[in-house]
C-alpha cells in the first residue's frame, strides 16, 4: 500500500462549524498547519444550539435512500458522503468517547444527547494536533496584495498569506449564531455565481383565525399526517402564531415553498387520527350525541383535544368531513432567521470535483455554503462533515502536487 507523504504548508480555514472542524482534522492529521479562525466569540453555536433538544448525527437508512434525500445536488455531493458516510461519522463519535444509539426513527445521536460533550472532545484533539483557533475574527476579501483579510475587535486587521484557504462560513439561516451569508458579496465581486438563500426545513405560514392564535399558539399536535403533492409524511408539529412547525412539517416544507412563490399559496392536507380509516371514523361518529355538543362528541368518540377540535373550525368543510382531510391554505413560508437550514449557495459549476473554486485558485468551499438542502433526519449535518473532509482533500492534492496559489 502506497501510504502518501505528509502535507507541508499553511491552511486558512474561515469558519469553525462542523464543516471547517472536519476539515480541519483531516488537514491536521496530515501535518498541514492549520488555522480555524470564526466571527463569533466560540465555535460551532449552531452545532450547539441544534443539539440542545438532542443532536440529531446521521440516519440508519440505507445509503441509497439517505443520498436520495439531496435531491438535484445528490451528484455533487454523492462521492464525498459515499467517502465518509452515515457509518464512518458513528465510528468518528466513538473514537472521540461520544458513543451513538439509533432511535426507533432510525435517527442517530450521541448517548449523551447533547452537543456539547462532543464539541469539546473534537477541540480537544484539535488542539492536539497543533491547530489555532481564533474567534472574533470577521473575514473582510482580500487586500491589494491578495491576502485574506480579518477584523478582529480591539485589534488592528489580520492579514493572512496562507497557501490555500476553505470557506466553511455556512448558510443564511439562524444569522445570530453567525451564518449570515456576509460572504456573499465578498465572493460576487470576483464573480462567483452565487443560488440566492431561501429557508429550508422551516414553518409554513397559515391564516389562522384570531381565536386559534390567541388560544392555542405553542401547542403541539400529536399523531398527526401531513401531505402535499402526493406525499404524506406522519409525525408532530406545533401551532404557532403564524401557522404550523415541527418535524412532520419540515420534511414537505421545500416543495411547499416552491409552489407558494410560484402560485401565490398551497394547499396541504392534515390528517387528524390517521391511525384510524376513514370508515373507522364515519363510525364511531355516528355513534348517538346523547345531548352532546359537537366537540364534547369528536373529544370522546376519537379522543380528539381541543387544539385539533380548533383546528377543524378553521376550515370551510363540515368538521366530521375534515378530520381525514383538513385542507390549509399556506401563504408562504417563515424566513431565514427562523428557518432550521437553507437553500441557494455557491452554485455547483463554480467549483471543481475537490470543492475548489476555479475562478479563484487556491480557494475551497464546504458545507452549507454550497447550494445544496436536505430535510432534518442528520442529513444535513452528514453532509457538511463529509464535505469538509472532501474539501480537506482537495486541498491535500494540491498543497502534495506543489500547485497551492494563494486566494
Amino acid at each position: 500500500m502506497t501510504v502518501a507523504p505528509p502535507a507541508r504548508g499553511r491552511v486558512a480555514i474561515v469558519g469553525a462549524g462542523p464543516a471547517g472542524l472536519a476539515a480541519a482534522e483531516v488537514l491536521s492529521e496530515a501535518g498541514v498547519a492549520v488555522t480555524v479562525l470564526d466571527r463569533m466569540p466560540s465555535p460551532a453555536r449552531k452545532l450547539l444550539m441544534a443539539g440542545r433538544g438532542g443532536l440529531n448525527l446521521t440516519h440508519t437508512e440505507p445509503l441509497e435512500t439517505f443520498l436520495s434525500r439531496y435531491g438535484a445536488a445528490r451528484p455533487r455531493l454523492e462521492p464525498a458522503v459515499r467517502a465518509f458516510p452515515p457509518e464512518a461519522l458513528r465510528a468518528w463519535c466513538e473514537a472521540l468517547g461520544q458513543p451513538t444509539f439509533a432511535g426507533t426513527s432510525g435517527r442517530v445521536f450521541p448517548r449523551a444527547m447533547k452537543a456539547a460533550p462532543l464539541l469539546r472532545a473534537w477541540l480537544a484533539r484539535l488542539a492536539g494536533r497543533g491547530v489555532t483557533l481564533l474567534s472574533r475574527h470577521s473575514w473582510t476579501g482580500w487586500d491589494a496584495d491578495g491576502a485574506l483579510t480579518f477584523e478582529r475587535p480591539g485589534d488592528a486587521p489580520l492579514r493572512l498569506t496562507p497557501d490555500a484557504t476553505l470557506l466553511a462560513l455556512g448558510g443564511a439561516s439562524w444569522p445570530r449564531l453567525g451564518s449570515d451569508a456576509a460572504w456573499v458579496p465578498l465572493l460576487s465581486a470576483r464573480g462567483v455565481a452565487v443560488a440566492p438563500f431561501r429557508p429550508a426545513n422551516c414553518g409554513l405560514l397559515i391564516p389562522w383565525s384570531e381565536h386559534l392564535r390567541s388560544r392555542f399558539a405553542g401547542t403541539p399536535l400529536k399523531r398527526i399526517a401531513l401531505s402535499f403533492a402526493g406525499r404524506t409524511v406522519r409525525g408532530e408539529a406545533v401551532i404557532t402564531n403564524q401557522g404550523l412547525e415541527g418535524g412532520a412539517v419540515y420534511a414537505l416544507s421545500a416543495a411547499i415553498r416552491d409552489v407558494a412563490a410560484a402560485q401565490g399559496s398551497a394547499t396541504v392536507t392534515l390528517d387528524l387520527r390517521p391511525d384510524m380509516t376513514a370508515e373507522e371514523v364515519a363510525r364511531r361518529l355516528a355513534a348517538p350525541r346523547r345531548g352532546q355538543s359537537l366537540s364534547n362528541h369528536l373529544r370522546r368518540q376519537l379522543a380528539l383535544p381541543p387544539a385539533t377540535i380548533a383546528l377543524l373550525r378553521e376550515g370551510a368543510a363540515p368538521a366530521e368531513a375534515a378530520i381525514k382531510s383538513l385542507p390549509l391554505r399556506v401563504t408562504g413560508v417563515s424566513g431565514l432567521d427562523r428557518a432550521i437550514s437553507s437553500a441557494g449557495g455557491i452554485q455547483w459549476n463554480e467549483l471543481d470535483g475537490d470543492f475548489g473554486l476555479h475562478r479563484l485558485p487556491g480557494l475551497f468551499a464546504a458545507g452549507e455554503m454550497l447550494d445544496w438542502e436536505a430535510p432534518t433526519g442528520g442529513h444535513l449535518l452528514t453532509a457538511c462533515f463529509a464535505t469538509g473532509r472532501a474539501a480537506a482533500g482537495g486541498i491535500l492534492h494540491q498543497l502534495r502536487d506543489g500547485a497551492g496559489q494563494r486566494g
